[in-house]
């Protein structure tokens, strides 16, 4: 194949990161501690709008870190949106805690609160409450936190916000951090910015300062090595911060272009269907997620392969994972298994030209022939 692959959504990095990298590098800070660190977490925090941010090895660590801080512990309870990446119920598991996985709304894709208030007031009435529950902001659009925030608080059940797919994303209530719950960010190398690997916790002081205790192994202050709690080592390194800085900075002009690139496909295939973002006034267009009205997402997507075209189909919801047969799924309006059984991602990179967005339209319409 003579043309180049177009991938879902590849790091866009430039000369900028390069030198942010060679800086830091010749700083001589590469451990997970430097000024790169701090001004990564100051930078995030302004941006996000959360009261303070702990920069972390990976999305799925500062998920763990925000369930713990919630006390969700072995065999608690945790509701979790259906449709959604893995890294979403795997934490509740890294807790010894079992996920109950609730459908989407049709309006935001996201976690439904009339499913979600239902089965609360079910369990009420057998005082058998779920720890905490864990809405997901799908591809950059985001759940209805004043709703779902009330819910949480009527029942006295914690809230962590998975918003590894938003950052850049502004809903009713402002930025990822500012309704105030624990919320966690991805720098993973598909998001809308990378530092290579790497993820980032919001919350209050006090819940970043006991965070970062236990992401730095739990170590006492003390000269010698002392433990007394089970820590971790999810720290972010010095050198990737740098690189997150660089890429934090340019952050607005890629959502730009990827909603440049996200009118582009809804102009050219308007027999697809695409979210509504009703909660969110500004999605970060992370990924352009387009409901086909007949066709095999799968097959289609291996078609537009063989042309160099990487597209995937909706996330397969969480209650159709084998490793998950077992648990409760609350369904709703069947949102999670439409989104899996009609969904495409498209390539939605902010690197991609307008010549590589005509190719994946082309390659869609040849993949979709006789479909």
């Amino acid at each position: 194949m003579n043309e180049s692959t177009i991938h879902l959504s590849a790091p866009d990095v430039g000369d900028a990161e390069r030198q942010a990298l060679l800086a830091a590098f010749d700083s001589g800070w590469i451990a997970p501690v430097g000024p790169d660190l701090d001004a990564f977490e100051i930078e995030l925090g302004d941006y996000a709008g959360a009261e303070a941010v702990l920069a972390l090895s990976s999305g799925t660590a500062a998920l763990h870190l925000a369930l713990l801080l919630s006390d969700v512990g072995v065999g608690d309870e945790v509701v979790v949106q259906s449709a959604t990446f893995a890294a979403s119920a795997f934490a509740v598991a890294h807790c010894g805690a079992i996920p109950v996985f609730c459908d989407s709304e049709p309006g935001s894709w996201c976690l439904d609160p009339d499913v979600l208030q239902r089965f609360l007031e079910d369990r009420a009435r057998v005082d058998r409450l779920p720890q905490a529950v864990m809405p997901v902001d799908l591809y950059g659009s985001t759940a209805d936190y004043a709703v779902i925030g009330a819910i949480c608080d009527r029942f006295g059940v914690a809230l962590v916000r998975d918003a590894a797919e938003a950052l850049g994303s502004i809903g009713h209530d402002g930025p990822p951090g500012a309704p105030g719950y624990m919320a966690a960010l991805s720098f993973n190398g598909n998001k809308i910015i990378t530092s290579s690997s790497g993820g980032a916790l919001l919350g209050t002081e006090d819940q970043v300062a006991r965070a970062k205790y236990l992401s730095t192994q739990a170590r006492e202050p003390f000269t010698h090595y002392e433990h007394v709690e089970i820590g971790y080592n999810y720290r972010l390194s010095n050198l990737l911060a740098a690189l997150g800085r660089a890429q934090l900075a340019q952050l607005e002009p890629k959502i730009e272009r990827r909603a440049q690139i996200a009118a582009h496909y809804a102009e050219a295939l308007p027999s697809l269907t695409w979210c509504p973002y009703q909660n969110t006034p500004r999605p970060n267009r992370w990924l352009t997620v387009g409901l086909m009205t007949s066709g095999d997402p799968l097959a289609i997507c291996d078609r537009m392969q063989s042309d160099g075209v990487q597209a995937r189909p909706a996330w397969k919801p969480m209650h159709q994972q084998p490793v998950f047969a077992d648990r409760e799924y609350l369904d709703g309006q069947g949102v999670s298994d439409e989104l899996f059984a009609r969904g495409i991602c498209f390539p939605s990179g902010s690197a991609m030209t307008d010549a590589d967005v005509e190719r994946v339209v082309a390659s869609f319409g040849r993949a979709s022939e006789g479909a």
